[in-house]
């Protein structure tokens, strides 16, 4: 029996997200590996951060769309746990301007942007890596601007993963929001910047 469109879209967005999951998932459980091998006293709060990303992860993420304000607390959870791992190597700046929750998004959207971010900024011997997320909802548009200081000698890790995962971002933009979203990859000297703007439901 043939698969009518509806049922393609929903195969496509099921393969796309099965492939987010895992990944997420491995990043996060490294991170609490390495900070209990170094001894870090913020293996407790880790795990604890940890646990509640994945509840989030797996339970909300089977859902077309998510709450706003359930996504951005996920996104806020993400960016503490981060910065106890990379304390001492990333600033991390973040800011957020959102006049009204009273929206819904698809889920894993933007962390796989901020993963990347994380994933492949630069290491400073003398000074922190920035690291900077602005993300804002106004009149039912969402801005969301994320940007990375990366190596110029061409040192970046992992080129193919990160390629992959554009790629899987790009094509569920293009099946959730079609013609209702726009997405930019730019690289202006040393910096990394994704910008992305959607039009809520």
């Amino acid at each position: 029996m043939e698969l009518s469109d509806k049922e393609r879209l929903e195969i496509e967005l099921k393969f796309l997200k099965s492939q987010i999951n895992p990944h997420v998932l491995f990043n996060n459980m490294n991170t609490v590996y390495a900070q209990a091998v170094k001894g870090s006293d913020n293996v407790a709060e880790m795990i604890l951060m940890l646990s509640e990303n994945l509840k989030y992860i797996l339970y909300q993420s089977e859902v077309k769309t998510i709450a706003l304000e359930e996504e951005i607390g996920f996104i806020d959870n993400y960016l503490e746990f981060q910065k106890l791992r990379t304390e001492g190597i990333n600033r991390v700046i973040f800011n957020k301007n959102i006049t009204s929750y009273n929206y819904k998004i698809a889920p894993l959207l933007l962390i796989s942007l901020i993963e990347n971010a994380f994933k492949h900024s630069t290491y400073k011997e003398d000074a922190l890596s920035d690291i900077v997320i602005e993300l804002n909802v106004n009149d039912g548009v969402l801005k969301f601007y994320c940007s990375n200081e990366f190596a110029m000698d061409g040192t970046t890790r992992h080129t193919e993963g990160f390629q992959i995962g554009l790629k899987n971002l790009k094509k569920r933009l293009h099946l959730l929001y079609p013609n209702t979203h726009s997405f930019t990859i730019l690289k202006i000297e040393n910096t990394f910047i994704a910008q992305l703007e959607i039009i809520l439901q």
